[in-house]
């Protein structure tokens, strides 16, 4: 060769540092790996064309260094190989950027990952020449000497030799960034990837593969081997061809024309336990485009079609001759950019004809994908049936069968969220325009009757989305208690019971006193909007500041809290409500299976204890009580208490008057009582929600 030993090879008609800054960085890791594991493919198959029986052979070394007895860093990578070798012709061929006359529709930049990558890769091959063999050995960097001459390839040495071999070794060390994906790499894991991005090259040339081995090397000792063979490259289920049109510009349309193209569309069905997620990739120059601009539209990432997965992989001329000097990265328009991009008669195959085609034809070749699509659709239906989500908002987002339902619903929301920004605007210019009229004006009231008319309807739309959100919160809520009440809650199903906790937190948090945040309107609406206060001691439950209970008792007093089962004091009561002045609320909630008659005194006490033993200023009198439970019998009830009476139509039962006698000092008070079932309370709140609901809708 003519060339000096340590000779740079300086670019005569372009600059590297520019070639380096247009060129990114590939986002694929292993893209340099991929660089090379690619050339040693083709130089094995040139080697075949001259010698068919030649048994092709690549080795890929990995070293790495021991941090802990679990975790390595990386140290290098080698890939040798035995094809033809980097004679004249493909050394000239490598020097040369964007030479498009290399085989296997090559542009010859794929050197350029190398040194982004990596800060050395170092090239040893020998190849043979009228009969003699040579080696070859160079570098490519991105080094300062080696920018300083233009250049990012320097010759070593080349020598004639008495081996009589032909091959190339590349050696990559000292990655420029450090990387876990590198850092992970051991004899498995990078035989996933490579079985991943060539398993379209593996499957077409499954019966003519050289010899791929893989070793692992940590601190110069092999830890563990592996080989791709026959047995690891699935078969391809079907392979269906399909035709798609070109496209041309048309005045500011697009047109479809008679020219078209062949596809190819190849699908294997794998066991799940193989194949991680369904997947659709474009296949470029035989290899699998790993940032696919297209996407399957009936399978999710997630799904199974009876314990498989599905990989489709569709090859074209059309999609090797868009790879791009980033190999990987096509050039494929979209139809958006036409009006940019596309000029008069320039023919073109749109990336969105590519996926709707091609997702058309894979429903042809698995019907039984269409039912999985259904489902995905019925759960969509559901989950806008559920939060009530609006039918106009779901037709302006984008969702994908593979967004997870809080995925789908942050879309909903966030497009919420801009309509009401619009709503809020319109809202303040009408206000504007309403504080700017001038009265004098003779079109004063033409102009005022504009701004009102627009602010009156703007208003309505922006509260009805709030609305919708509290209303299917509501609906959930709803769900929750028929769902508890029929016993299929996780805990139920296991053989739980329901007990009146389960309720009394769905109804009223324990321990809390913020009725607003609480779902008491499921007993009455009114009830969120009072002071209270849910499974409170007696004795530490305040009003206004102040605790209900008078601290200093007379000895009347002290003797009247200890009776009655006990110190008031420690009492609990479920939920106390206190509504105005002079008025409580008493709620008391019994398990669905117990027998509300053995507790029809307990208000009572309550009653009695809070009128005689509560603050002066507070005057209690007026008691309004709520029982609530699910095992009521409207006989026995008033056998127990013949001042209950049955009210069959509205679906309880009531007391309402009962005296509560005012002792030390104290006046008469007075007790409501109502009982009622769950399951009413529950077709009560229901039937006020659904007016809601279909009010909005």
């Amino acid at each position: 060769m003519n060339y000096k030993d340590n000779q740079f090879i300086t670019a005569q008609d372009l600059s590297f540092v520019g070639v380096l800054h247009d060129i990114k960085k590939s986002k694929s890791a292993l893209q340099p790996i991929f660089e090379c594991f690619t050339n040693a493919l083709e130089a094995i198959k040139i080697k075949q064309t001259l010698d068919a029986e030649h048994k092709g052979e690549i080795l890929l070394k990995i070293n790495a260094s021991e941090l802990t007895i679990q975790s390595t860093e990386f140290n290098s990578l080698s890939i040798s190989d035995n094809g033809i070798g980097f004679n004249e012709d493909e050394f000239k061929r490598f020097n040369t950027f964007k030479l498009t006359t290399k085989g296997f529709k090559n542009l010859g930049s794929g050197r350029i990952q190398y040194v982004h990558y990596f800060d050395t890769t170092r090239i040893k091959s020998m190849f043979e020449k009228d009969g003699k063999f040579f080696e070859i050995v160079f570098s490519v960097s991105k080094k300062e000497d080696f920018l300083k001459n233009n250049a990012i390839v320097k010759h070593i040495s080349s020598k004639e030799t008495t081996e009589s071999i032909s091959g190339t070794t590349v050696s990559f060390s000292t990655l420029l960034e450090n990387s876990g994906i590198y850092n992970d790499l051991n004899e498995q894991t990078l035989k996933d990837k490579l079985l991943e991005k060539y398993i379209h090259y593996f499957c077409y040339n499954k019966n003519k593969l050289p010899k791929i081995k893989i070793e692992f090397y940590v601190q110069s000792e092999l830890k563990g081997e592996s080989t791709i063979s026959k047995s690891d490259i699935p078969n391809i289920d079907k392979t269906l061809p399909i035709k798609l049109q070109y496209s041309i510009k048309a005045k500011n349309d697009i047109e479809k024309i008679e020219k078209t193209e062949d596809f190819t569309i190849d699908a294997f069905k794998i066991s799940k336990t193989q194949l991680k997620e369904n997947k659709l990739n474009l296949v470029s120059k035989g290899e699998v485009i790993e940032e696919s601009p297209v996407s399957l539209e009936n399978l999710a990432g997630s799904d199974n079609v009876n314990g498989n997965k599905y990989l489709f992989l569709v090859s074209s001329n059309y999609i090797d001759s868009r790879d791009t000097n980033l190999r990987g990265i096509l050039n494929i328009p979209n139809k958006d950019s036409f009006g940019k991009d596309l000029f008069a008669n320039q023919e073109e195959i749109f990336i969105e004809d590519i996926q709707e085609e091609v997702n058309k034809s894979i429903n042809t070749m698995y019907p039984e994908i269409e039912e999985v699509k259904q489902k995905h659709q019925d759960d969509f239906a559901k989950l806008k049936e559920m939060f009530l989500l609006d039918d106009e908002i779901a037709k302006d987002i984008s969702v994908s069968i593979n967004d997870s339902e809080s995925k789908i619903l942050e879309k909903f929301y966030e497009a919420e969220a801009r309509k009401s920004a619009s709503f809020d605007a319109s809202i303040k210019e009408s206000v504007d325009k309403l504080e700017n009229l001038d009265t004098t004006k003779p079109t004063y009231q033409d102009e005022l009757v504009k701004a009102v008319d627009k602010l009156v309807k703007t208003i309505p739309l922006q509260n009805k989305k709030a609305l919708t959100h509290y209303v299917a919160r509501r609906k959930l809520v709803l769900e929750l208690f028929q769902k508890i009440l029929n016993n299929e809650t996780s805990k139920l199903k296991s053989g739980g019971r329901i007990d009146e906790d389960v309720l009394h937190n769905l109804i009223f948090q324990q321990s809390s006193n913020d009725p607003m945040n609480s779902d008491l309107w499921l007993v009455n609406e009114e009830y969120i909007y009072f002071r209270g206060v849910s499974e409170g001691l007696l004795g530490q439950i305040e009003c206004d500041g102040s605790k209900i209970l008078k601290e200093n008792l007379s000895v009347e007093e002290n003797e009247y809290r200890k009776k009655q089962g006990g110190d008031a004091r420690l009492r609990r009561t479920d939920i106390l409500l206190f509504p105005a002045e002079a008025k409580c609320i008493i709620i008391e909630l019994k398990a669905p299976d117990a027998n509300v008659s053995d507790h029809l005194n307990q208000i009572n006490r309550y009653a009695s204890l809070i009128n005689n033993l509560s603050i002066d200023t507070l005057k209690f009198n007026t008691f309004y009580g709520y029982l609530v439970g699910e095992s009521i019998d409207a006989d026995d009830i008033i056998d127990n208490d013949s001042d209950f009476m049955n009210a069959p139509n509205l679906g309880y039962i009531f007391r309402p008057y009962k005296r509560i006698v005012g002792k030390f000092g104290r006046v008469d008070g007075s007790l409501y009582t109502e009982i009622i079932k769950y399951s009413t309370l529950l077709e009560r709140a229901k039937l006020r929600n659904k007016i809601f609901i279909d009010k909005l809708k």
